[in-house]
């Protein structure tokens, strides 16, 4: 579940581990984006879309949404736990501070300066330089696929970043769809390749420790996939097709 496309890499995440899991895809157009909304709005929002995927019965739910499980991952799984394992999407920090080179942490505004990034921070990065990069309109020029408006936003983000930054974590889920967008434009003539952190691959790995699943073997059959627009089945967003994650989503078996 998330706003919009930004669960797209954990989607496509979970389907490389267990190519025969059969998908929900629970998106929120009507109300997207979710950063500039209040917390109490947005955690509404994330349990009217998270209550359309539980109503497919999966056995577990991803907030494919690092803004959404800031703000409404207490909720969400007060809703649904222990029934149903909700798996939260957290930014990268701790194996970017691991790296022990300066990062930043490119996230949504509502999530920048949030007391959760901040704790993590703390938690994980205590002694290690970390910048802290708001950036503005990114996530939903993404959700458009919105070219202009990405390479604008990319690059106001990127002056924001310090020259001795060597990590980037990608602290939102949309930023995931455009990574060597942000990584050319980071990128300092001359330093080693920057390292990019998202949260995807993690998620996944998450997902079925909750479920207590193992990988499937990558010629296993291919499981469905099913997209939900405020709770009504339907093809992706258009703009989901402008990015290779949504491409290989749309190629998947039709709906059982």
């Amino acid at each position: 579940m998330d706003s919009g496309i930004g669960l797209l890499p954990a989607a496509v995440a979970v389907r490389r581990l267990r190519p025969d899991a059969d998908l929900v895809l629970s998106l929120d157009p009507a109300g997207m984006p979710w950063g500039p909304r209040t917390a109490r709005d947005l955690t509404e929002r994330a349990l009217a879309v998270a209550e359309a995927a539980a109503a497919q019965r999966p056995d577990a739910l991803i907030v494919g949404c690092n803004t959404a499980t800031v703000h409404a991952l207490t909720a969400l799984r007060a809703r649904f736990e222990p029934e149903l394992p909700v798996i939260g999407t957290v930014p990268a920090i701790k194996p970017a501070a691991a790296g022990g080179g300066p990062f930043a942490i490119w996230a949504t505004p509502a999530t920048t300066n949030s007391a959760y990034q901040r704790d993590l921070i703390r938690n994980f990065a205590e002694g290690v330089a970390v910048t802290e990069v708001p950036c503005w309109g990114l996530a939903e020029a993404v959700e458009r696929a919105d070219e202009t408006a990405i390479d604008a936003a990319v690059a106001a983000a990127a002056a924001l970043t310090p020259d001795e930054v060597t990590t980037v974590v990608l602290g939102c889920t949309h930023y995931e769809l455009v990574a060597e967008r942000i990584r050319a434009a980071v990128q300092r003539p001359g330093r080693a390749p920057l390292v990019l952190h998202g949260s995807a691959g993690a998620v996944a790995a998450q997902t079925l420790r909750r479920i207590g699943a193992q990988p499937a073997p990558v010629a296993s059959p291919e499981g469905t996939v099913t997209a939900l627009l405020n709770g009504t089945a339907g093809p992706l967003p258009a703009p989901a097709l402008a990015y290779a994650e949504g491409r290989l989503l749309r190629a998947a078996a039709p709906v059982r």
